[in-house]
C-alpha cells in the first residue's frame, strides 16, 4: 500500500461544488471498477446512505423496543448530509456538468412549487 492509498483526502474547499468535484476526483483516483460499474455502485451507495438516515430516525425516536433510543437528532442531521453529499457525487459521476444540471432542475422544481418567477429564499405573495 502506498502513502497515497492510506492518506486522508485533502481538506475540501468551502464551496459546495468545489467540494463535490474534490470528492469525485478523490473517489475516481481510487476506483477499481470500470466507469459503468463505478456509476452503478455510486447509485447503490446512495441507497445505503438513505438507509442509514432511516436507521438514525428510528434510533432517535426509540422505535425499536429492543434497542431503545440509540441515535440523536444530530445523528439524523449528519446522515442526511451524507445522503446529499453522496447524491451530488453520484450526479457528478453521471454528469460532468452537474452544477448546471442541478441548477436547472432546482429552478424547475422551485418554479413548479412556488410559481413562475419565484426567488430563492423569498415567500410567494399572498393570493398567488
Amino acid at each position: 500500500m502506498s502513502d497515497r492509498d492510506t492518506a486522508a483526502p485533502p481538506t475540501p474547499p468551502a464551496d459546495l461544488w468545489s467540494s463535490v468535484d474534490a470528492l469525485w476526483s478523490w473517489l475516481d483516483a481510487h476506483q477499481v471498477h470500470d466507469d459503468h460499474q463505478t456509476l452503478l455502485l455510486r447509485m447503490l451507495k446512495l441507497s445505503e446512505e438513505v438507509g442509514e438516515a432511516a436507521q438514525a430516525v428510528i434510533g432517535a425516536t426509540g422505535q425499536n423496543p429492543r434497542k431503545g433510543t440509540t441515535h440523536t437528532w444530530e445523528d439524523v442531521e449528519a446522515e442526511l448530509c451524507d445522503v446529499v453529499i453522496t447524491a451530488l457525487v453520484a450526479l457528478r459521476t453521471l454528469a460532468p456538468d452537474a452544477r448546471e444540471v442541478f441548477g436547472r432542475h432546482l429552478t424547475r422544481v422551485t418554479e413548479r412549487s412556488l410559481g413562475p418567477g419565484a426567488r430563492f429564499g423569498t415567500e410567494r405573495a399572498a393570493g398567488r
